[in-house]
């Protein structure tokens, strides 16, 4: 397991540089199992990456590590590619670095609204979703100076359906660590949509405040 600062979503990709000999021997010890190289990767509620002592999410995403490279100083450079969230089960003692029993934890049927109607499909979200998104990226962009074009052109697909695209939308959206962590944590695409709709919400108010 491979606790962070940040929270990755399936689809996703983060580089990453490993430099703390007990996450150096978790590389090594990857790579000399047979099959591919993956680990588990959850956030950090509380504490720091480096030195251990810290607070861990128990939601999070199985990576496969894709370009690795051992560099100077006995450190290793890769990208963790998510592929699909996790539910730790059980965290085990740290040896040297850190494990858990983990479980896959696939999306989960969407129920009822509390008044007792029926979800809405979420692909009915979708359209609406990826336009917030943009339109965040694009003040994120001008408080950035950068061109909005540049920044707010969509890199996500609604063909994929709306369980890849929450995912995804989540990813490129101008939010926090949080505030991922809470789309990774919706049971289904309509509670990961609820989600991040709410983070868009405070990220908006906060960028525009910014631009006054």
């Amino acid at each position: 397991m491979f606790p962070l600062g940040t929270a990755l979503l399936p689809g996703a990709g983060l580089p990453m540089q490993v430099f703390e000999p007990r996450y150096r021997q978790m590389v090594r010890d990857i790579l000399a199992v047979d099959g591919p190289p993956e680990f588990g990767q959850v956030l950090i509620t509380h504490g720091h990456e480096a030195g251990g002592g810290d607070t861990r999410a128990d939601v999070g995403t199985l990576a496969r590590m894709a370009d690795v490279r051992a560099v100077d100083g006995g450190r290793y450079t890769f990208v963790a590619v998510g592929l699909e969230r996790i539910r730790v089960l059980e965290w085990l003692p740290d040896d040297p670095y850190p494990l858990a029993r983990i479980q896959p934890w696939p999306d989960q049927q969407s129920g009822e609204q509390p008044d007792g109607t029926p979800d809405a499909p979420p692909e009915q979200r979708l359209a609406a979703s990826i336009e917030r998104v943009e339109r965040a990226l694009d003040l994120a962009g001008r408080l950035a100076g950068t061109e909005p074009a540049e920044r707010a052109a969509s890199i996500v697909d609604p063909v994929d359906g709306p369980s890849i695209v929450s995912f995804r939308l989540a990813a490129i959206a101008p939010i926090g660590p949080a505030d991922r962590y809470r789309v990774l944590s919706g049971p289904g695409p309509v509670e990961r949509l609820d989600a991040l709709d709410a983070a868009l919400d405070d990220a908006e108010a906060m960028l525009k405040f910014r631009l006054s």
